[in-house]
């Protein structure tokens, strides 16, 4: 595990630090982050890059506006869908108005990583300034990466990470996510018992860096057993499907269900058809869940925000732009914390006819999850990237 010396106990925007202890020297380029941002990195996945970024003082191959590319590599969730309407039908006529972007072209690679790897080469060949991906494997894409940065394109990974020198990455902290997650849920149930982690798309760099944050957690509580691990592909039908098999298969009482987000209202409705009473899962931004919530307020007491679709678009999207006009990104990650949301709290802004079927997000929004002052942080030469000038 990493470890950073910091010279305040990190509160701010939520932040808690799970792995406490601190070393004596700050890595390249997260010294130079403010203190509250740099005690985000603590407790870092082991894999995830966080060196001194090589474009600190790159130049993009074209003036604007510019033409990005998104690599999708799956489009079968609604979170998904919800960071691509934010993309097109926000971002885009935005930076559009402003003279910035000009295009944005849309590839899916459908968890096919050759496929992907040939679309990102395309990408570059048809002159795209920059590529966004998400939630990748963390290594496969690695060539590609290397080949768009030789021609003069940066790849932008959010929602996850790239462990290539030549990706830049934007996202939460996960595996500090999953531990705060796992550790709430387990002190919620009396800190013992019987767990289930339901993991999201295996060896996507987000999904890895969350199981490894709440296996760290279980370790903590000599009385809380992990029984059982099922993939719910971050889509509601499959981990319905999944979890409905576990809990057919596996009479053992269940104590509570560690989940990655957006597929909680499908383990949600997995529980319900199996006839089991209710066990408390984690939340993480899902309003079909958090509606049942809302119904039954004794059911947990808290939830997470860590990868709202929309807000996490943003993030990477606001950062590439950033990349694009010069602002000199410190960190080859750009790590933001998660923070829990008290029950009353996450379902406030549900309306009184929610319903469980709900395929919708709860998200704080981009003013609350990557505000310009924070965003400012991570970059050498800040400015607001709608306010930011060519000439200057």
């Amino acid at each position: 595990m990493r470890r950073f010396t910091v010279l305040v106990a990190g509160a701010a925007i939520g932040l808690a630090l799970p792995f406490a202890s601190f070393s004596s020297a700050l890595a390249e380029g997260i010294d130079e982050l403010p203190t509250d941002l740099a005690t985000s990195y603590e407790g870092v996945d082991e894999g995830q890059p966080i060196a001194a970024s090589k474009y600190r003082d790159w130049t993009p191959r074209s003036e604007p506006p510019w033409t990005i590319g998104y690599a999708s590599s799956y489009a079968g969730n609604t979170w998904r869908a919800e960071g691509m309407t934010r993309l097109m039908d926000e971002l885009l006529p935005r930076y559009r108005e402003a003279g910035l972007v000009d295009e944005i072209v849309v590839t899916q690679s459908d968890l096919n990583d050759a496929r992907q790897i040939q679309q990102i080469r395309q990408l570059v060949d048809q002159g795209v300034d920059a590529i966004i991906v998400c939630c990748s494997n963390p290594v496969a894409l690695n060539k590609a990466v290397e080949y768009a940065y030789d021609r003069g394109v940066v790849v932008f990974s959010y929602s996850g990470y790239l462990t290539s020198e030549y990706a830049l990455n934007a996202s939460a902290n996960y595996t500090d996510g999953g531990y705060r997650i796992a550790k709430s849920l387990i002190e919620e149930v009396g800190g013992e018992g019987n767990f289930l982690l339901v993991s999201g798309i295996p060896g996507a760099a987000s999904s890895e860096s969350f199981d490894t944050g709440a296996r760290r957690a279980l370790e903590e509580f000599p009385d809380a057993r992990l029984i059982g691990q099922v993939a719910g592909n971050w889509t509601d039908q499959v981990a319905q499907t999944e979890v409905q098999k576990f809990l057919a298969t596996n009479p053992a009482t269940i104590d509570g269900i560690i989940a990655q987000g957006s597929q909680e209202t499908g383990i949600l409705k997995a529980v319900l058809q199996s006839g089991r009473e209710v066990m408390p899962i984690s939340l993480a931004g899902s309003a079909g869940a958090a509606c049942y919530l809302r119904e039954n307020p004794e059911w947990i007491s808290h939830a997470f925000q860590i990868w709202p679709p929309g807000d996490e678009m943003e993030l990477g999207f606001n950062a590439v732009v950033r990349t694009l006009q010069g602002q000199g990104p410190k960190v080859q990650s750009i790590l933001r914390p998660v923070y829990r949301v008290e029950a009353q709290d996450y379902v406030a802004s549900l309306p009184e006819d929610c319903s469980i079927d709900s395929t919708a997000y709860i998200q704080p929004g981009i003013d609350v999850w990557f505000p310009n002052e924070t965003a400012a942080g991570y970059f050498l030469r800040p400015a607001d990237p709608l306010a930011w000038q060519a000439s200057e």
